[in-house]
């Protein structure tokens, strides 16, 4: 049986989506966010190659390590925090069930 967990994702106007995500594919938080067609861009196809889907995980879900390429552009993206990491790093599986993120801005209006 395919498991489904949910994950809550603040969007930039502050309104929470909760989405029903599929465990089975291979998704990244990125696809994840462009598929129920919330803003995020991921200009360069989740090769952390931009910043277009920086966000802020908000729960204290155990996640990997950046790698050193995610590091680089964050060190480049605007409103970095200690908890700012790229969607497209972020590939889904069970253990993220109840993941909460919020969408980083990406213009001073935004912030």
């Amino acid at each position: 049986m395919d498991q489904v967990i949910q994950i809550k994702v603040t969007d930039r106007d502050k309104k929470v989506h909760t989405l029903e995500v599929p465990t089975d594919m291979g998704l990244n938080m990125m696809e994840v966010c462009k598929s129920y067609e919330l803003p995020v861009e991921g200009t360069c196809g989740g090769m952390a190659l931009c910043a277009s889907c920086h966000m802020y995980v908000l729960s204290d879900h155990d996640l990997p390590e950046a790698s050193e390429d995610e590091e680089n552009m964050l060190d480049q993206a605007f409103f970095v925090k200690s908890n700012s990491r790229l969607g497209c790093q972020i590939k889904i599986h069970e253990n993220l069930d109840g993941l909460e993120v919020e969408l980083a801005p990406v213009s001073p209006e935004n912030s």
